[in-house]
């Protein structure tokens, strides 16, 4: 691999002494897993030329880096990153957090990755929250959806549902709108759809606006810029009582590796 690694001693997470050379390393090990749910997605990442709580920033356009496809329609430029070589040398620069949109290159017009982010109030119960996870698979269940779960390496779960063949972006965000909407209305006392925080008390936010056109989730396996270094790792449903949203980190992913979402990408689902 032809990337030359400066400052690999570089402490980036301060409380844990975990450096640059790390980030680096656990990129590499994680690649072959990662890739397939990040490569050839509209990118942007969270990068940390200090350490964490002191040097970080969103960056939406990377046209400058190397490494980095760059595919242009019409007035719009989207950069993605499709290989190994890609992904490490985003490490190198200093980037800890990836983040995609819901589609690939060249059909950035096909959303087919539906994400709903579980956002919980800071004072509600792992419980409830987990709880509020089975409320909401059991809504994709009747519809007959396939989803998958996985930590947000925060406060709360990601729930996936991987799409075919999907027409345009205003029926895709409108139906995830919709399934917010049924599931906050069929559990007033524990969602709520409103972005207003003041609103959220004793609640979890059902965040489905990711699913709108040029919005971005954090990828599977990508570290989080925060405390600990946790990761938003693919899980199982059946672990969904036993890894909370932060459990899994930099420093024990290994023990977690039989949790991938196996057939991910062979899910032939559409909405009708």
């Amino acid at each position: 691999m032809d990337i030359k690694i400066t400052n690999p001693d570089k402490i980036l997470f301060p409380k844990q002494k975990i450096k640059k050379i790390d980030l680096i390393n656990y990129y590499i090990d994680i690649s072959s897993l990662m890739l397939p749910y990040i490569k050839n997605r509209p990118l942007s990442v969270i990068r940390c030329h200090e350490e964490i709580d002191e040097g970080c920033f969103f960056k939406k356009h990377l046209s400058s880096d190397k490494f980095i496809k760059k595919i242009v329609n019409g007035e719009e430029e989207y950069f993605c990153i499709d290989d190994q070589i890609g992904l490490i040398y985003q490490a190198q620069l200093g980037t800890i957090e990836f983040h995609t949109w819901g589609s690939t290159l060249p059909k950035v017009e096909k959303p087919d990755f539906m994400v709903f982010d579980l956002d919980p109030d800071k004072k509600l119960s792992i419980e409830k929250l987990r709880q509020a996870v089975e409320n909401i698979k059991s809504i994709l269940d009747e519809l007959s959806l396939q989803s998958f779960l996985k930590t947000s390496g925060g406060k709360g779960y990601h729930i996936v549902i991987p799409f075919k063949n999907c027409k345009n972006w205003d029926k895709f965000y409108d139906f995830s709108r919709q399934i917010a909407l049924l599931t906050e209305n069929k559990w007033q006392n524990l969602f709520t759809t409103n972005l207003k925080k003041s609103e959220r008390k004793g609640k979890i936010f059902i965040d489905y606006l990711r699913n709108n056109r040029g919005s971005t989730c954090v990828s599977p396996y990508s570290l989080r810029a925060r405390d600990n270094a946790p990761i938003s790792f693919p899980i199982s449903w059946d672990n969904l009582y036993k890894i909370s949203p932060e459990q899994i980190n930099i420093n024990n992913y290994k023990s977690y590796l039989n949790n991938s979402w196996d057939n991910f990408f062979d899910i032939d689902q559409q909405i009708r």
